[in-house]
């Protein structure tokens, strides 16, 4: 029997992450302004972009609980 490197709430807050990464770069993509200088492209886009970096690594040094 193999055990997965990760437990439930690992994966569950990496599909988290993944899902706001590309949140994060349809926002920047959406700007209307030339070359993304707008406050979709220069703010709001990358804040949400290293949030679902930070929730990435986050859910990658989380360490489950063992279940007894």
């Amino acid at each position: 029997m193999s055990k997965l490197p990760f437990g439930k709430k690992n994966y569950q807050w990496m599909i988290i992450g993944i899902v706001t990464l590309i949140v994060g770069f349809t926002v920047m993509a959406m700007d209307k302004e030339p070359y993304g200088f707008g406050f979709l492209g220069l703010t709001l886009g990358p804040i949400i972009v290293v949030s679902g970096f930070i929730l990435e690594i986050a859910a990658i040094l989380h360490t489950p609980k063992e279940n007894k």
